[in-house]
């Protein structure tokens, strides 16, 4: 009932909002004991963001993971701090590495002629747990740590906007899942 909360705005599409963001984040001297990266499309139809990568990608991991890197000083001061990254079962679902095993690039921000919504999502979400690893692994020694959950199986929320058939699907799964 004493907490003072303040709203301030973020638009992960766009990596420059992202650094304003923590720049008046950082303007105000506070610490920053827990931060969760919780943002996602899902399902959204391919498009290039102002900063030419693919949406999906963008929204879901490079936002979060820069966003972090802006603000890792202030997380290490703050210490203990933690970072919580919210991923999702379906980077089961995928792959990012080519036939040879090295990473492929061209799989993280794919064309319009190689994009399907669905591995776009997946390979967000893998992303999401493989950043929060290795944040965890390079800052929990300095008193920050970094974990990624799963959020539930079939928490209903409006996620699902951007496409029918998932619509379709959650309104049928509704009675069946969590509300927010």
């Amino acid at each position: 009932h004493k907490a003072k909360v303040e709203a301030m705005t973020l638009d992960l599409a766009s990596l420059q909002s992202v650094q304003h963001f923590a720049e008046a984040f950082k303007s105000k001297n506070l610490p920053l004991h827990i931060l969760i990266c919780n943002a996602a499309v899902f399902g959204a139809p391919w498009s290039l963001t102002e900063d030419g990568l693919e949406s999906t990608f963008q929204v879901n991991h490079l936002g979060h993971f820069y966003l972090v890197q802006l603000l890792e000083d202030v997380l290490r001061q703050s210490s203990p701090a933690r970072v919580v990254v919210v991923s999702s079962e379906s980077h089961r679902f995928t792959e990012i590495k080519d036939s040879s095993g090295k990473l492929d690039f061209s799989l993280l921000s794919p064309s319009k002629k190689e994009y399907w919504a669905m591995l776009a999502y997946n390979r967000s979400k893998l992303c999401n747990i493989l950043f929060s690893n290795e944040l965890n692994r390079r800052l929990a020694p300095h008193g920050v740590t970094s974990n990624s959950v799963h959020p539930g199986n079939m928490i209903y929320s409006s996620i699902h906007r951007n496409w029918w058939l998932y619509t379709l699907l959650f309104t049928l799964a509704r009675p069946f899942t969590k509300s927010m």
